[in-house]
Order: structure tokens, then sequence, then C-alpha cells
């Protein structure tokens, strides 16, 4: 059964390589995913799935579902990108579609196309041998901005879920259990309020929303000192007024406090508003604060890592060619990639080998979040990495655009389909497996997810991106579309 799925997911490959190329070509922000979720719900319909939309009151996110009984499986990846990420695919130097547009710097153009046929073949097999279950998909929305798997969970739509298959783009192939040493997070914007006054004729008069917004950032900053090694704390200033002879009545500051633990995240979070209210004191102005978005620190699941990391041995690594070599060869020197990774394993091209499955790690110094963590608290879930990006990248840049739309990322993406369809077939056909594989937030039955950011952005962005709309009808690839001969390694 696992061979025929395998040759199902295989039959595909036209398929995936022109929904990793369309998501790439739209490009969209965090809550402004429109295009995306359109294109992908239209091929889950087509393909029998009934899809319920707008879920926890957010435009772009929606739930796919197909089949009766148990067990219930779903499978999940992110559809946002990266801001001023713009980048033609294939291209080993910067050369953006539209200047200063978004762009798919991230890969998460790539993981839906790996769970939507993964759940295709198993879905043909289903009514081929008449088999009870139901398969769910659904999409990691704003997940760079951590901003809607907190509110799914919050809103019941995991509540009976047995099992959940997450997909993450990544340079290696692989699915880990326990404690993967990231950091959870809280997402909050604190908005200053003061009086305007001429800044020249009457400045006595004002009181600056500004001065509170810099006055808790240096008072944050002094915190640093006495915060533990394992923290992650940053923050970008999204209002500083409006011209310099006002005094600004209006000012906000947007952080992201990380940790490796609830109890910590907790005391950053409300350490930070100690600071606010203090900043506010200080100049004379008054705060507010919104939680924009929330991640739990990961942990996942053994059971289902192991079912997971046996069946990508089945299916290997892809077979990369002197061009897929060259194209990544060419990123890690424009990247200035290090030699080794994080575990001593040299960066030289794509990795060409399975790496071990691991379970907790014993200590990290923290590092990034994903809100699949709130998921994974809550159903039995894991991670599966499959091999769609260049390894040695920076992560959140341009360059990590340069292989999602180019046989790297369809070969990769295609390798992450047939593995997560046989651990599809596995949670479908071993009871025991669901039944070894079977606690707390931040925001409030009231809070309301964030999707008015990012829409300034895409509206300014969203016609000039348009034409560059990947056009599978007329063009073989995307990298045909756009008239790249992959790889191009040098700049003409």
């Amino acid at each position: 059964m696992k061979q025929k799925l395998y040759t199902s997911v295989a039959g595909h490959a036209k398929d995936v390589q022109v929904m990793v190329d369309k998501v790439f070509s739209f490009g969209e922000l965090g809550f402004q995913e429109f295009e995306t979720s359109a294109y992908l719900t239209s091929v889950l319909e087509k393909n029998g799935f009934k899809v319920e939309k707008n879920i926890s009151n957010v435009p772009t996110a929606w739930m796919a579902k197909w089949g009766t009984g148990s067990p219930v499986i779903a499978l999940g990846s992110d559809i946002d990108c990266i801001p001023k990420a713009s980048q033609k695919p294939g291209v080993a130097y910067k050369d953006p579609i539209v200047e200063g547009a978004p762009g798919h710097g991230e890969g998460h153009n790539s993981g839906q196309a790996v769970i939507i046929y993964a759940a295709i073949a198993m879905k043909e097999m289903m009514e081929k041998e008449n088999m009870p279950g139901t398969i769910i998909i659904w999409p990691g929305v704003a997940e760079e901005l951590v901003a809607t798997k907190a509110w799914y969970v919050r809103d019941g739509y995991f509540k009976n879920i047995d099992a959940c298959i997450f997909t993450h783009v990544s340079g290696s192939f692989g699915s880990n259990y326990g404690d993967n040493g990231g950091n959870g997070l809280v997402s909050v914007r604190f908005d200053f309020n003061g009086e305007a006054a001429h800044a020249a004729g009457a400045p006595w008069r004002g009181r600056s929303a500004l001065d509170g917004v810099e006055l808790m950032d240096i008072g944050w900053n002094f915190k640093r000192e006495h915060l533990k090694p394992t923290n992650r704390s940053h923050y970008v200033v999204v209002d500083g007024g409006d011209q310099p002879n006002v005094v600004p009545s209006k000012a906000s500051v947007w952080y992201y406090f990380r940790e490796r633990t609830y109890e910590d995240i907790k005391a950053n979070y409300e350490a930070g508003i100690k600071i606010a209210d203090g900043a506010a004191m200080m100049s004379g102005t008054t705060v507010t604060h919104q939680i924009l978005g929330t991640a739990w620190p990961g942990h996942f699941n053994k059971p289902l890592a192991e079912a997971m990391y046996a069946n990508i041995k089945k299916v290997g690594m892809p077979v990369w060619d002197e061009k897929d070599m060259e194209m990544a060869r060419a990123v890690q020197a424009l990247v200035e990639a290090p030699k080794k990774d994080m575990e001593g394993n040299p960066i030289n091209g794509l990795k060409t080998t399975i790496d071990t499955i691991k379970g907790s790690v014993p200590f990290s110094w923290g590092g990034g979040s994903d809100d699949i963590a709130d998921i994974s608290w809550n159903v039995p879930t894991i991670v599966l990495g499959f091999p769609a990006n260049i390894p040695g990248t920076k992560g959140h840049h341009w360059a990590d655009a340069i292989a999602m739309a180019t046989p790297i990322a369809h070969k990769g993406a295609l390798a992450g389909a047939e593995a997560a369809a046989m651990t599809l077939l596995d949670c479908f056909t071993n009871p025991k497996l669901i039944q070894d594989a079977k606690t707390f937030p931040f925001i409030s039955a009231t809070d309301p997810p964030a999707i008015h950011l990012n829409k300034e952005i895409m509206q300014k962005y969203r016609e000039q991106m348009k034409p560059f709309y990947y056009n599978e009808a007329k063009y073989g690839t995307y990298l045909e579309q756009l008239g790249v001969t992959y790889p191009m390694v040098k700049k003409p």
C-alpha cells in the first residue's frame, strides 16, 4: 500500500511543481493571503474536500475536510511570506521581481503542495479500499506574526482531532520529537498617546508620545542586563509621529518577547508592561497595549515522529543534479554561509543524506518560534522538515527565496509529500500509533486576531505584483515565465 501511495504521489509531480510556483508568484504577507487561499481552496474543492472559510474570523483562514469517522488526522502548513523579499527564483544575485515588494524569503510557498497532494493520494486509496477516517487540511495564516494558531485552538478547531502532521521547508529531511530548543513568545504593540504642539513655537505645551516610545526602548534595553541568556527580545517602531515640527501625539512600538518557558515569557511580558507604564509617567503620556500574536515553546510527539522518520528513510533524499548543486553553492557563496552548521556538519551544496532522528535537546540558548507549538500542546503533533531550500542561508532574507520556485523546491516538496502520504497511511491503518500518540494561553476569549496587519503593504504592491502571477496554462514553470535560465549564478 505504501508503494502504491508513493507511486500515486509521484504521479502528481507536475501538480506539486505548479502549486509551489503558483503560491510563490502571489507573494502575500500574513493576513493578506487572499490569492493564495482562493487558489488552494479551489484545488481542494475540485478534489472533493468541503471547505469552511473565515475560521476564527480570519478572512484568509480555512479548514478543508474529507471523509467520515475516526481517526481524524489534520495536515497543516504555513502560507505567508516576508516583507521586502521579492526575488526572481533561480537567480543567485539580488534581482527582485517587484522592487520593495514582499516575497517568499522563508519558503512557505512549498508546504501546502506537500500536504495537499499527500492528502489527495491518501483520499483516492481510502475510496478504493473503503477505509474509514477523516482528513483535514488547514493553513498557517500569518505565521511570521505568530498570530493565528493559538486562535484556532482557542476557538475549538482542534478539539476533535486525533493527530496533526505539520510541514515546514528545510534544507534537510527529517522529523524530531520532544523539546526542539525553540522559544515561545508573545507579540505586543504598545500605543502611546500624548498631546500635539508646535515643536518650535510651544514645545512646552506638548507631550510627546514618541518620547514615551523611546523611553520604553531605553528602559527595556537596560533590562536586558538582567535577563537570562535564553531571552530573545526585539522591537520595531511602527509609528514615530508625522513630521518633526509637530510634537507627536501618537506613537507605537511593537515588541516580541521570546523565552524558553511560559513562566519566563510571562515575566518578560509583565516587565514590558511595567516599563511602558513608567515611560508614560516620565513623558506625561498614556499607554495601552494589544497582543498581536503568541506561541508556546514547542514539544512534539515521539511515536508520530518515529513513524514519519521511518517513511522518510523509505523515500530517501531527492536526486540532485549538477544544476541543483551549482545553484546551491552559488547561493551559499552569495550569503557567505558558514562552513559548518550548528551541529558541526559541513555546508557544501545540497544535503544528500538523511539526519538521525533526535529527541529533546538537553539544553538550548534559545532561538526562533512557531505557533504550531500551541497545537502541539493540545493534539499529538509533529513537524516534517522537507528538503526544498538551501542549507546555510540566513532565513527571513530575499536570498532564501532564490531556490523556492526551482527544481530544488519542486523535488524537495515532492519527497515531503511522499513521506507525508505514507505517514497518513500509518495513522489510518495502525490504531496503536494514534493510541500511543495519545495544558494555558496569553490570549483571552475576546482578543481578536490582528487581521489589519500588512494590509497597507499589500495594497501598495498587489497591483504591481499581479502581472507576475504564475500562468501555468501558458508556461511550463515559473522560471520559464520570468525568463530565467536555471541556474543563473552570475549577473550578466
